[in-house]
């Protein structure tokens, strides 16, 4: 979803939703590959520049922890 969403806002890069957001391109590409689990105040920063809520970025997935415990809504 996160990469969808950079697309659907003008083609923004990873570096440019990186530094929008106060984090590292890695930590962009570690998102999108649903490697990381972002910290709640990131998942509010990522939300705010594309415009949407929490839940249009990021959904929580009852019963599991870690990375696989948050899912993006496209199901990665």
């Amino acid at each position: 979803m996160i990469r969808r969403l950079r697309f659907d806002h003008g083609e923004m890069t990873q570096q440019e939703l990186a530094v929008r957001v106060g984090v590292t391109r890695q930590t962009i590409i570690a998102l999108e590959a649903g490697k990381y689990v972002p910290s709640l105040l990131l998942a509010f920063r990522l939300a705010r520049v594309f415009g949407v809520s929490v839940e249009g970025v990021f959904q929580y997935q009852d019963g599991e922890t870690g990375p696989s415990a948050v899912k993006l809504p496209d199901g990665k």
